[in-house]
């Protein structure tokens, strides 16, 4: 997988920026046992799960891969030479 830019898009990198401050809120209103402040965190990832979808979609996230396509060969009937 050497050159490979998984994750390396605008939109991964926002939503995770995102999540990450969401993530940060909660914990820090889990230690100071305020419920509300911690739901509020937890609606932020949430949120960065959502723009960083949003912005997939619009042409910011990694290009979809084409499927390659196998073709098999044909073969003779057994006793048929060419």
């Amino acid at each position: 997988m050497a050159g490979s830019s998984h994750g390396h898009t605008p939109a991964a990198w926002t939503g995770v920026i995102i999540a990450f401050i969401g993530f940060c809120v909660a914990g820090a209103f889990m230690v100071m046992a305020q419920p509300a402040g911690f739901w509020a965190g937890m609606a932020i990832i949430v949120f960065g799960g959502v723009v960083g979808g949003a912005m997939r979609v619009m042409g910011m996230g990694q290009p979809k891969a084409t499927p390659l396509v196998v073709q098999s060969k044909t073969r003779e009937p057994a006793g048929v030479e060419s």
